[in-house]
């Protein structure tokens, strides 16, 4: 039995869970915020009625908030039955509290210390495990015991997250197909479908539902738990993408919206669609304290199924203000209602969102950054801690940025023949072997990280309104001890990676600096793993290399390299 409260405000309270024979478990720890969540988990309940209570404080009155009987029998509950042409029966609407719901599922499911960097190797890896997901089994039916395979890319994380949390509570849900923009015009959306009906005309055409939903011509229609396994990795996955999040700021037909950029906004379950296709999803934000800034964490799915976490900064999370290629930022998803005039399922309209809001937009890129560093740090910061913590973000980036290079080794080492190269843009995009194992997204985004990390001295003494400068030194004093403070700490700072013979191999942060023209063509799976990190010609590190990429390959590298070099992915 799991009891979940959520509030929208801060408050001093505790969750009392009374036993039907009296015994009571008490939950003081609070989680998030906003909004709040306290959770309480009781293995094997005993038959009767329980009673919960959400309270003040002891030290603030111990005045009952609000209160809730829950009734434990014998045998299960009803399982929700399997709609013929539905996805899964709708029972409720959205609602403010189901938002704040929402908040808490997600955060409870990424949860881990802030050192913990964790990474899952698949999506389903989270669902089935009872102590992160508090939705686990919630149907009665043992839904999350069937092995279903739930292996989200970065635009998928967010629709599965929202589809799967509906499905559980019977909420409307929606997605649309949109375009990725081209020509310098942004991403529409058109061919909006429904829990209710997923299947509707596609470019006015009739489709036809595929096998698993047709219960015509497939048992898998019997099993709601095995047809959302393939509505997942079908049907969900084929239509959405990351165009949807790059939809203009004032468009009311795509599935998000945009928000202001304020701590009541930016909650967990809120998606950062950067202008260049990758997409995250907020998972958690950690207030300032008195020894370091504020933190931002999201999840963000990869090409190879995994999900990892990751903190906000300019080296993650990407912006730009450029109407060619869309709105980029924080969105959130836009409710799903059923019209009682047409008897349809719709978007809300912006008018009918009280937080959408095109603030991101207003004072340009570094306005943006500037306003997302107000956000999660009020106070001004210490402009050493600052650089720290920034180069704790980049060190994070470059470790992971290893297990991605090393699935590329792996994959060299099968056999396999060479994977193919996609042309233009489509290096980014594609699917297949070269999504799976190469990283020129990565790979952008790790050297306008270290771009990010080089200008950190100069960006204090640009604002020093907004650090808490050292008494007596000036701006430039200070940017000159804090660019010898970078460079040591790139020196000093190690990971290791494996090279094609098996043995490991050791660079400092600064090598990966130095190497950043080598990185400009370091993305290609069919090169060596010592080729990927920058190796230099001749040197012991690159002795085990045997793979290279074909010529033809290179040859098309060479003519795309100026996008790195730049650090400007094309519009796509």
């Amino acid at each position: 039995m799991r009891i979940v409260v959520v509030s929208d405000h801060l408050v001093d309270a505790e969750l009392h869970v009374d036993a039907p024979d009296g015994p009571v478990t008490i939950v003081r720890d609070r989680h998030g915020g906003p909004p709040y969540a306290w959770i309480a988990t009781v293995e094997g309940p005993a038959v009767g009625t329980w009673h919960a209570t959400f309270a003040r404080a002891p030290a603030c009155g111990g005045v009952a908030l609000t209160t809730q009987d829950i009734a434990v029998g014998t045998h299960p509950g009803p399982v929700p039955g399997t709609p013929r042409t539905a996805l899964w029966f709708t029972r409720a609407g959205w609602t403010p509290s189901l938002e704040n719901l929402y908040s808490a599922w997600v955060e409870h499911m990424f949860d881990a210390p802030l050192d913990a960097a964790p990474t899952w190797n698949a999506l389903h890896e989270v669902l089935r495990d009872r102590t992160r997901n508090f939705l686990f089994d919630h149907l009665g039916a043992a839904e999350d015991e069937q092995g279903v395979i739930v292996r989200p890319d970065c635009a998928d994380l967010p629709y599965f997250l929202r589809a799967y949390f509906a499905y559980k509570l019977g909420l409307p849900f929606g997605w649309s197909r949109c375009s990725r923009g081209a020509d310098g015009v942004p991403p529409v959306c058109g061919d909006f479908a429904t829990q209710s009906n997923p299947f509707p005309p596609i470019d006015s055409k009739p489709q036809e539902p595929p096998a698993w939903a047709d219960p015509k011509r497939s048992g898998t229609w019997e099993s709601n738990v095995r047809r959302m396994g393939e509505f997942f990795r079908t049907t969900l996955a084929d239509a959405v993408q990351s165009g949807a999040g790059r939809t203009p700021a004032d468009d009311e037909t795509g599935d998000y919206y945009p928000v202001s950029l304020s701590v009541e906004t930016l909650r967990p379950g809120t998606i950062f669609a950067d202008p260049y296709g990758h997409v995250l999803v907020v998972a958690k934000r950690l207030p300032q304290t008195a020894t370091s800034g504020g933190v931002m964490l999201a999840v963000d799915g990869q090409p190879d199924g995994t999900v990892a976490r990751k903190r906000f900064w300019r080296g993650n999370f990407l912006f730009a203000v450029d109407p060619a290629l869309g709105a980029a930022g924080f969105k959130r998803f836009r409710p799903v209602l059923h019209d009682r005039m047409s008897g349809k399922w719709r978007h809300l309209a912006n008018a009918e969102l009280p937080d959408y809001s095109q603030e991101q937009y207003a004072s340009g890129v570094e306005g943006f950054y500037d306003k997302m560093d107000d956000v999660l740090s009020p106070a001004p910061l210490d402009p050493t801690q600052a650089l720290l913590e920034t180069i704790d973000a980049l060190e994070e980036q470059v470790k992971t940025r290893v297990n991605s290079v090393d699935n590329g080794r792996k994959f060299l080492a099968s056999g396999k023949a060479a994977a193919d190269m996609p042309d233009g843009a489509k290096i980014f995009e594609t699917t297949g072997e070269w999504e799976d194992f190469s990283t020129p997204s990565r790979d952008l985004r790790l050297l306008i990280a270290i771009d990010v990390a080089r200008a950190i001295p100069a960006r204090v003494a640009r604002r020093p309104e907004r650090y808490a400068m050292p008494a007596g030194k000036t701006p430039d004093e200070v940017r000159t001890e804090l660019a010898a403070r970078l460079m040591r700490e790139l020196r000093e700072r190690k990971f290791k990676y494996v090279r094609s013979d098996g043995t490991d191999f050791e660079l400092a942060l600064q090598d990966v600096v130095d190497r950043e023209t080598s990185l400009e063509m370091a993305y290609n799976p069919n090169d060596c793993v010592e080729a990927r990190w920058g190796a230099p010609a001749g040197s012991d590190e690159v002795l085990p290399c045997k793979g290279h990429a074909p010529a033809a390959q290179v040859t098309k590298m060479t003519g795309y390299r100026s996008w790195f070099h730049e650090r400007k992915r094309p519009p796509r």
